[in-house]
């Protein structure tokens, strides 16, 4: 039972400190966290590359099962960075043209603005 306390208030205390922070700096770490895998790059990559949603041929490309691929997927629809629609049994994705600016905006304020201490 001290386990799911321990949990639980460690779930409630990182959901609350979100508040302190801007919206643009927890967008920022919403996209750094999609971003922060290599197999997610080399499928935003691949979607960039291409000027049609793709439907199924991602697993092709990369060295990861199709499981592994979909959980990739998931993470990157779920911060936006990807659109997903079903065509018959399968999903077709591509980039999702929106949020990529808002990354690329993010990201170029946030590099743009830190100074060099040394």
């Amino acid at each position: 039972m001290k386990l799911l306390s321990y949990y639980y208030d460690i779930t409630i205390m990182g959901t609350s400190k979100k508040e302190a922070f801007s919206n643009s700096q927890n967008r920022l770490a919403d996209l750094a966290k999609a971003l922060a895998h290599p197999a997610r790059i080399a499928i935003l990559e691949f979607l960039a590359k291409k000027d049609t949603c793709i439907c199924g041929d991602i697993v092709d490309e990369l060295p990861l099962s199709q499981a592994t691929v979909s959980q990739h997927l998931a993470e990157l629809k779920r911060a936006g960075l990807i659109k997903g629609d079903i065509e018959g049994p399968r999903v077709c994705y591509c980039i999702n043209e929106k949020a990529w600016g808002e990354a690329k905006q993010l990201l170029s304020h946030f590099l743009v603005n830190a100074k060099n201490c040394c």
